[in-house]
């Protein structure tokens, strides 16, 4: 059976790059300016919301099962090698944080709050200051997340270049390797 199954590598490249671009797409998306464009477009955000949020909590299971996948290599030395692991489970650990703050959210919003238009995730504690704050805060975690992906884009682009370590094959589809 597990001969039909993916490799953790391979699974974990789908991944990466599935979570991509739910992750530009909150970078630019305004939540006010969708809601006043209309209920489809701010269900089409809600759904984007949902997959982005299921991504990450798989993300962070399987790290807490099977541990962090990447390795630092052989070429990366000093505090490049020192950064690779912290770098890594702040990215994932990031990934949840965001979640958690769309939970709190929903918690301390004054209505039922619905994942996707149709999954309601917490219940409503009515909590405006409480909500006000947190939206505030989750705004703030998320683009400093936003600031860590794009230095981990940065680091690895690093490595492949200076170092010729193959940093960018190791997670690129195989279908580019010939342009990496």
């Amino acid at each position: 059976m597990t001969g039909y199954l993916p490799s953790r590598r391979s699974a974990l490249k789908v991944l990466h790059w599935g979570i991509l671009p739910f992750f530009v797409w909150f970078l630019f998306a305004d939540p006010d300016a969708l809601r006043r464009m209309g209920p489809a477009y701010f269900r089409f955000h809600s759904m984007m919301g949902l997959i982005f949020v299921t991504l990450a909590l798989i993300w962070t299971a399987w790290m807490l099962r099977a541990g962090l996948q990447s390795r630092p290599g052989p070429k990366l030395r000093g505090r490049a090698r020192t950064l690779h692991r912290p770098l890594h489970l702040t990215l994932v650990w990031g990934l949840f944080a965001v979640a958690l703050g769309g939970f709190l959210l929903g918690l301390t919003a004054s209505f039922q709050m619905k994942a996707g238009g149709f999954l309601p995730f917490a219940p409503p504690l009515n909590k405006p200051q409480a909500h006000d704050l947190i939206g505030i805060l989750h705004t703030y975690q998320f683009y400093a997340l936003a600031g860590l992906v794009a230095f981990h884009a940065a680091f690895h682009i690093w490595r492949h270049i200076k170092l010729r370590d193959n940093a960018l094959r190791i997670m690129a589809p195989k279908v580019l390797h010939r342009y990496l």
